[in-house]
């Protein structure tokens, strides 16, 4: 029987598991993986008309149980080295195994008894997004000969290597980020959305990325950037006027429930790409 599973992931992608006791902890009783509203009503009469609705912040907590005292300092330095934390939710449904993300910050832990020989430690954290997943794209062209590699299937358009597209289908709970790395050398990469043919939102970016640099375009609320990584690592913003116009909406979001083209164009040869959609959910 294939159960759900849950772990906890560092920026760097360092993961501590919170389904096994001998690599971290066991998580149960888990509770806030649902969701609430919070509704105000307006009466006319002897009718109610929803006035305001807003989705709560939900409170993930359980009881996690290690098997040492030495686990759990383990699990606090964890926690308090990390400068941003998701929590990972594996799902079996019925036809394949599922991955959500969400964002999380941890408001408590408790110690208290051992109940046998594990140490039984009450713990809360505070959601800061809804859950996602991570789909990734990853385009590579070499010489003379075209290749592109994904995880699942896109269609995906090709009409000469300085344009590429794909076709993408929103179907989660609200409109969908993106993150979007491209390797240089590149010059003046757009981005454009189309919904049945028509252009609904295009972000252009009046840059020279040379070779062995990158572009690191992201959407993701409260994240939103336009990054120039040099070749010795550091980090140039260009949220700056003679590089994107203001007055344009550049942040770039995949509509929900509609089948949306993505076109990737630069003035040369775009010769690798990572494209990443967020698609959020409220309950998973």
């Amino acid at each position: 029987m294939r159960v759900r599973r849950f772990l906890l992931e560092n920026e760097k992608g360092q993961q501590f598991r919170m389904d096994n006791l001998n690599e971290g902890c066991f998580l149960t009783s888990p509770s806030g993986l649902g969701y609430s509203y919070n509704v105000n009503f307006v009466q006319m009469g002897y009718d109610f008309i929803e006035n305001n609705r807003k989705i709560n912040q939900q409170i993930l907590k359980g009881t996690a149980y290690f098997k040492s005292y030495n686990m759990v300092k383990n699990f606090i330095d964890y926690v308090e080295s990390a400068r941003n934390l998701k929590w990972i939710y594996k799902i079996p449904f019925e036809n394949e195994e599922k991955i959500f993300y969400r964002d999380v910050v941890i408001t408590e832990l408790d110690k208290t008894e051992k109940i046998g020989r594990w140490l039984a430690c009450p713990i809360k954290f505070a959601s800061k997004s809804l859950w996602y997943e991570q789909n990734e794209t990853i385009f590579k062209i070499k010489p003379q000969i075209n290749e592109t590699r994904w995880n699942f299937n896109w269609n995906t358009v090709f009409n000469d290597n300085s344009s590429q597209s794909i076709n993408y289908e929103n179907k989660s709970h609200t409109d969908a980020p993106i993150t979007l790395e491209i390797d240089g050398p590149v010059s003046n990469p757009n981005f454009e959305i189309y919904v049945n043919g028509e252009l609904i939102q295009e972000v252009k970016i009046k840059v020279n990325i040379l070779k062995y640099e990158k572009l690191i375009y992201n959407s993701k609320e409260n994240e939103f950037s336009i990054t120039k990584i040099k070749t010795d690592g550091t980090k140039e913003s260009l949220f700056d006027l003679d590089i994107i116009d203001f007055k344009n909406n550049n942040v770039i979001c995949i509509p929900q429930n509609k089948i949306c083209e993505l076109r990737i164009r630069a003035d040369n040869t775009i010769e690798n790409a990572k494209l990443t959609i967020y698609p959020q959910y409220k309950c998973v």
